[in-house]
């Protein structure tokens, strides 16, 4: 078997065992929607229908419209994604331009190391279409992590300025002033789409699609039902910012007592190259068949993926849902 084979089954085997793990991760992500879905519709803990059937009925169709929302942003992946991070005036040819120049920095860099024509085109392919994909999802999570920390305080002056008798949206227009970063774009969004015509539920379920977590779902849904029912929004808003700290602090806990573990596994991911390093700084010559020739980049190639596929099933077990 030639050099190029062992190279393209060891590179196919560690695409696939890719693809099973990036399999099993989406799945329990849509796993997750769904619960998040079945909450809002109240099928998690359903009550008679005697007692609150128009209730559950309002909120299932608020359950049906986030579910349209999202299988509509599964049709425009890039302009969603771009909206996620806060680019939102961003277009997407511009992002495929820096897709482009990315694919061609990768090219560039690894046709100078001297490297073969396969690796190029595997290179090529993760600078066009993985690296600013990752970058972007890098934001996206940085940028809902902020809004995290910040979402709860905004409710809470939100429901002090209602108590004081302010309409809702001007409630809303006046965080957008006093919040900086996402929360402050956000309000500002749904402000300025309210203010053009659009219902102020419809704004804040676009502003839910834009910042898709479920404390945002759950705001959503809160301002959507007072405004069918005219309940009273501030003691809605402050539960919710209550049910937000309590999340945040056991979030908090839950990093707290998987420390260890991320740091087991760190220590066990990179103590194979540390101790390669090592032995290639001590004895050069010994490690020579392993970068030199065909059995020794095969071994390399097939280590280096189950290594990757590892550190993932390490990271989905201590990666907890709250």
């Amino acid at each position: 078997m030639s050099t190029g084979a062992i190279i393209s089954l060891a590179v196919l085997a560690i695409l696939i065992a890719a693809g099973m793990m990036f399999y099993f991760l989406s799945n329990a992500s849509r796993e997750r929607q769904k619960r998040v879905f079945a909450v809002i519709a109240g099928q998690a803990h359903k009550m008679p229908e005697t007692e609150a059937d128009g209730r559950d009925r309002r909120r299932a169709d608020m359950a049906k419209k986030l579910q349209q929302k999202g299988s509509h942003k599964k049709k425009n992946g890039i302009r969603d994604m771009l909206n996620k991070a806060g680019f939102y005036d961003t277009s997407v040819s511009k992002f495929w331009f820096f897709s482009v120049m990315s694919g061609v920095i990768f090219t560039s860099l690894i046709t100078l190391m001297g490297q073969g024509s396969m690796i190029i085109g595997l290179v090529a392919v993760i600078g066009f279409f993985g690296f600013p994909r990752l970058v972007l999802n890098i934001m996206i999570s940085n940028r809902q992590k902020k809004f995290l920390n910040d979402f709860s305080d905004a409710l809470e002056s939100m429901v002090r300025l209602l108590k004081a008798g302010m309409p809702v949206a001007e409630a809303i227009a006046m965080m957008s002033r006093e919040y900086t970063g996402p929360v402050g774009e956000e309000m500002s969004k749904i402000y300025e789409q309210q203010k053009i015509g659009i219902p102020l539920p419809e704004a804040c379920l676009k502003a839910a699609e834009r910042m898709p977590l479920t404390e945002m779902q759950m705001f959503a849904t809160g301002i959507s039902i007072q405004q069918q029912t005219g309940s009273s929004l501030s003691e809605v808003l402050m539960n919710l910012a209550k049910v937000i700290r309590a999340r945040f602090r056991l979030k908090r806990k839950i990093q707290s007592l998987s420390s260890e573990a991320k740091a087991s596994g760190m220590i066990i991911g990179a103590l194979p190259i540390i101790v390669c390093a090592g032995l290639y700084a001590v004895n050069p010559e010994y490690m020579w068949p392993l970068f030199h020739t065909v059995k020794g980049k095969m071994y390399l190639a097939g280590a280096g993926g189950w290594m990757c596929c590892g550190i993932l099933v390490m990271r989905q077990m201590i990666n907890f849902r709250i």
